[in-house]
């Protein structure tokens, strides 16, 4: 996910690095996130973090399970850090999700929280299968010989 270069509103809030090491990300969805005010205003000025939740399809509905919001200390009327927010997904894309979360080790999980460039909040979610520490050997290995091919080219 690129950031253009002359969009003033393109912002990344939370990235969930540790996804792509721990999970085999199959597939990944671009959905809308139900906020109140005070999230908004907290999200531009505090840190949040993705990094321990996930997402759950749950009587037809999308969620994010224990994702953290940063309290808004201005804020009227607060928010609650760790509440469950709605996901917000066509139906024909949740049915999808519903169908992949029902097969064996399938799991929603959160990759990244930003603002497009319209300033709307939204969340990049990837539909992942768990790996096992002999494949997260194997991706270490493949990512360390890339690395390395790299030195070799540069120096000749």
């Amino acid at each position: 996910m690129a950031k253009p270069k002359s969009d003033p509103n393109y912002k990344v809030i939370a990235e969930n690095r540790r996804a792509r090491y721990d999970y085999a990300i199959e597939d990944d969805l671009e959905v809308g996130i139900i906020l109140s005010g005070s999230e908004v205003k907290s999200l531009r000025e505090n840190p949040s973090n993705i990094a321990e939740s996930y997402a759950e399809v749950k009587d037809g509905e999308l969620w994010l399970v224990n994702s953290y919001i940063a309290p808004y200390n201005r804020a009227m009327f607060p928010h609650e850090e760790r509440r469950r927010r709605k996901l917000l997904a066509n139906k024909r894309e949740l049915a999808r999700m519903w169908a992949d979360t029902q097969r064996k080790g399938m799991t929603l999980v959160p990759l990244v929280l930003y603002f497009n460039h319209k300033g709307i909040a939204k969340m990049k979610i990837g539909i992942a299968k768990g790996k096992k520490v002999a494949d997260k050997r194997a991706s270490d290995a493949k990512r360390d010989w890339a690395r390395q091919k790299q030195r070799l080219l540069k120096n000749g």
